[in-house]
């Protein structure tokens, strides 16, 4: 199950790829070029915004909710329309969004962090039925925001940490006790970035810097490991028309010029066609 190119576009940092279940389409982001992009079969797509979009949950059929560094926002594929939803962090002027993802109780789930991504306080918030509330802080870098199939658990991770934790959901979805360790991946040095949850609850996680993607048990145990031969590796997401294929983004972001030119493959996003079913990314409940 090797991994080929799905779209040879480069980006400074590919993530967020969400696949649209109703419109049967990958969609995904170049958050430092402020792009959102999909394609149709050979035809790419790409929409420009005047500032950093990072992830999406979808709505319906024509509607993404789209985050920014200010907002998140309704953009609609067909018209190019935008609708205010509701601010992130907007008197802070050095921070943007990251990873995000829909919740299986219809909440949108999305991390803030500094624009040069040092190591200043982060946070997540969720975003449910009109209502926006911080639930995780002190997060530097957020990622690997993803569900368990039945809605009970999340999980996340701050990168810089190389730990990804768990933290168990009340039944509208909002995080209820302490958060706990999934998998710790200090001792083996890799840095945990975009993860996604597949039906049978294994939880799959780009590992930046790493050219991989790890497969884990519920338990945490790392089960396999697939090769992207973009070297940062940033997040993965299922789709395909059997939910089997594994789609994953890349980034050139932080690589030397001599890597950019020694490996053409940096920055594009990659397709893997695994046995495994994934999850349909859940409808965002605005």
């Amino acid at each position: 199950m090797s991994a080929q190119v799905f779209d040879d576009r480069q980006c400074e940092l590919g993530e967020g790829p969400l696949w649209h279940p109703e419109r049967q389409q990958l969609f995904w982001f170049d958050i430092l070029g402020k792009k959102l992009l999909s394609r149709i079969d050979d035809q790419p797509l790409e929409w420009e915004f005047d500032e950093y979009v990072s992830a999406a949950g979808w709505i319906d059929r024509d509607n993404l909710l789209i985050a920014s560094e200010t907002q998140l926002f309704q953009f609609n594929l067909d018209t190019g329309e935008e609708t205010y939803v509701c601010g992130l962090e907007v008197e802070d002027k050095g921070t943007r969004s990251n990873d995000g993802r829909a919740d299986p109780q219809g909440g949108f789930w999305i991390g803030m962090m500094g624009k040069a991504g040092e190591k200043r306080p982060g946070a997540i918030y969720r975003y449910f039925r009109g209502e926006l509330r911080k639930i995780f802080d002190k997060i530097a870098i957020p990622n690997a925001i993803s569900f368990a199939p039945d809605g009970t658990l999340a999980y996340f991770t701050s990168s810089p940490d190389r730990r990804i934790m768990t933290t168990r959901l009340d039944s509208d979805g909002w995080p209820v006790g302490e958060s706990s360790l999934f998998v710790d991946l200090r001792a083996q040095g890799y840095v945990p970035d975009g993860a996604v949850v597949a039906a049978d609850g294994t939880v799959w996680n780009a590992r930046w810097g790493s050219f991989s993607v790890a497969r884990h048990a519920a338990d945490g145990t790392e089960m396999e490991t697939f090769a992207i031969p973009g070297q940062n590796s940033t997040c993965p997401a299922f789709g395909g028309p059997d939910l089997k294929t594994l789609f994953c983004t890349t980034a050139l972001e932080h690589l030397t010029d001599e890597q950019r030119a020694t490996i053409p493959g940096n920055g594009m996003t990659y397709s893997v066609q695994t046995d495994t079913v994934g999850q349909a990314e859940h409808r965002v409940i605005l």
